[in-house]
């Protein structure tokens, strides 16, 4: 399962190096237009992931790395962050 992160990890940033480009360079006219607008979209979605799961880093030994990851790579870095044990009661 590590490979498929991984992989979303290098697509996504595939993705965003598109999107620079298309900001630094002069695209045709439909592709312009769509790598900015889906650019925007996904920042936004990340940012809406980073505001849910905001909770989750406080216990982080790096937190703004986690962001700044988060801010990148969305999902794919969140599935990545060990998650606690849940405290087994032996009554």
């Amino acid at each position: 399962m590590s490979v498929f992160w991984g992989t979303g990890k290098v697509l996504t940033t595939g993705f965003w190096l598109l999107v620079l480009a298309s900001l630094a360079t002069v695209m045709p006219n439909p592709f312009d237009v769509l790598f900015k607008l889906a650019g925007g979209l996904l920042l936004l979605l990340h940012v809406i992931e980073l505001i849910g799961f905001n909770a989750t880093l406080r216990g982080r030994p790096h937190p703004a790395r986690d962001r700044l990851m988060i801010l990148l790579f969305g999902i794919f870095h969140l599935n990545t962050i060990a998650r606690p044990q849940a405290e087994v009661n032996h009554a």
